[in-house]
């Protein structure tokens, strides 16, 4: 698990910094994360899992998972365990775990006590009306007939949509704040809802629920939270969270600081576009390898070590930018370049036999894992006549500077010999299917003499090649902000995902374990599938390329 973070400079570490300094909190950090269980993390939350868990870290403070469960239809226990399974997967321990849902009964309390205050009352405006009545950025909005019903009333009447005696919309728990205020959030908010939705941790117990404005600042006092970081379009509510704590006089004051959401381009971060996605085929889940969420870029290869960078490297501000999907993809390449095993893997395979080497003879070489980390060990490649190649790596028509194989040619197959094309076998149609070569004996870690080979190409042997299934996935929209289109699954990529059913690997990766991440030479970085693959059938999923080809 995680021991420190970076010690980079954000205004929230300036702010936290400063507090203790002046034993604001009495010195304390205890931060939260508090997400909605409608769906599945995704990069955006990332972001605000390393703030708010590294913020505790650092400070030597507590972290606390609280999962916003008030709207409950919308909601899941699959959605908590894949919270769970994410934050942890990236590198966090929470101190406590808590659900809104503790509090219900303490949130109705606090409810009471603002209608006994005069700060709270019920309304019977439908939702349209109360859309209505709130006026615009330039209108004042209009008091609603109820406003002024008697603390008595408004009390009988909250305790009567307690106990289910009203139909869904029929009445809402308002603030009683200022319908003129410039902030269209403090005119009257509403606080509770009737919504007669089976819950799936208190039951049908309820049939009224908090509003998120109410129940978010309440927990936060409950759980003694300092420092509640949230992001940017949560600014503007950050009045009510102070008002309703204000009013309440809660024995811990929460201070809420807002910081920039993370806008990646190629994706969307939106929960409802995502399960669009979902929903619609146009991916294969959530986990899906394409998608932004923690679940699919876990299973698409990225470590929890190169989503930490990312979110480090991005760094915490006040103002919303847009972040290229290459500082991500780089964080990841840049961690697998140094981490990842190296293998060989044939695409595209073309037959090469070599003419000279016994057809009975078969050799096994010893691979080096890393070039540049041999505390990583070696693995065992056999060799033998017949070897398959990429297709991309012969040319009968060479262009200029061609480094690769071509008849009457040399070039090095790697980590093995150095061969010589002389003839090419077409069929009748003249499709290559086959090459004839020789090799130079004296050519294994060495050398050849008297001739210079620029070119290296990888290669598997034929007889001991494993098939494997290879996902060659790509970005999966077409444009940078795909949420600027009024439809944006008018701008899915359909080349997002290439399937390649008949490639071959070495050998050594027949034991490759699901999740398992190697860089296949000169192809790219690729991850066992966690899901599909199967001992008698590989799944690699690729990762990232070798390097940004994008364009």
């Amino acid at each position: 698990m995680i021991s420190e973070t970076s010690s980079s400079s954000n205004f929230i570490r300036h702010i936290i910094s400063q507090d203790i300094k002046d034993n604001k909190h009495n010195g304390k950090v205890i931060t939260r994360f508090p997400p909605e269980p409608n769906g599945y993390l995704h990069i955006g939350h990332a972001k605000s899992i390393c703030l708010n868990f590294g913020m505790a870290i650092e400070y030597k403070g507590s972290c606390n998972l609280r999962f916003d469960d008030t709207n409950p239809e919308k909601e899941s226990i699959e959605f908590m365990h894949s919270i769970e399974q994410d934050i942890a997967w990236l590198g966090f321990n929470w101190s406590y775990k808590y659900h809104s849902s503790d509090y219900f009964e303490q949130l109705f309390e606090y409810a009471i006590e603002l209608i006994k205050q005069g700060n709270a009352y019920v309304d019977s405006l439908s939702a349209e009306q109360i859309r209505e009545y709130r006026g615009t950025l330039t209108e004042a909005g209009k008091e609603s007939p109820d406003r002024n019903r008697s603390i008595e009333e408004n009390l009988s009447l909250f305790a009567a949509m307690r106990q289910g005696e009203f139909t869904d919309g029929h009445y809402v728990l308002r603030a009683k704040i200022d319908m003129a205020s410039p902030n269209i959030n403090m005119r009257d908010p509403a606080l509770y809802r009737i919504k007669r939705v089976h819950h799936q941790r208190t039951g049908d117990d309820w049939c009224i629920y908090p509003m998120y404005d109410f129940t978010h600042c309440i927990s936060d006092a409950i759980e003694g939270i300092t420092h509640s970081l949230c992001t940017l379009e949560f600014e503007i509510h950050r009045p009510l969270y102070d008002w309703v704590l204000e009013k309440l006089q809660t024995t811990t004051q929460p201070q809420q600081i807002e910081f920039a959401r993370l806008q990646l381009e190629y994706t969307v971060v939106s929960k409802r576009k995502l399960a669009q996605l979902v929903n619609e085929n146009f991916v294969n889940g959530w986990d899906d390898p394409r998608m932004p969420t923690i679940a699919g870029l876990r299973r698409a290869g990225y470590t929890p070590a190169s989503i930490r960078d990312f979110c480090e490297r991005i760094g915490i501000t006040k103002k919303d930018s847009w972040i290229e999907m290459g500082v991500l993809e780089n964080c990841i390449r840049e961690d697998l370049n140094d981490n990842a095993h190296r293998a060989m893997a044939v695409l595209h395979p073309l037959r090469i036999v070599i003419e000279n080497y016994p057809n009975d003879q078969e050799e096994i070489l010893e691979v080096s894992n890393h070039p540049q980390k041999p505390e990583l060990g070696t693995r065992k490649i056999p060799f033998s006549q017949v070897i398959l190649i990429e297709k991309d790596d012969f040319a009968e028509n060479p262009p200029a500077k061609y480094k690769r194989l071509v008849e009457g040619g040399e070039v090095r197959l790697r980590s093995a010999y150095v061969i010589k094309c002389n003839k090419i076998i077409k069929t009748e149609d003249g499709k290559i299917i086959e090459l004839r070569c020789s090799y130079d004996a004296n050519t294994l870690g060495k050398k050849p003499e008297g001739r210079k080979v620029k070119g290296v190409i990888h290669w598997v042997s034929e007889h001991h090649a494993v098939n494997a299934e290879i996902r060659l996935y790509d970005r999966l929209f077409t444009i940078a902000n795909p949420e600027s289109k009024d439809d944006f699954l008018t701008v899915v990529n359909p080349d997002s995902l290439q399937t390649l059913t008949h490639c071959k690997v070495e050998a050594s990766l027949g034991n490759a374990k699901a999740s398992q991440r190697f860089q296949f030479e000169r192809t790219g970085y690729f991850c066992v599938d966690a899901v599909d693959s199967k001992a008698d059938k590989l799944v690699f999923n690729r990762t990232v390329t070798l390097r940004d080809t994008w364009s």
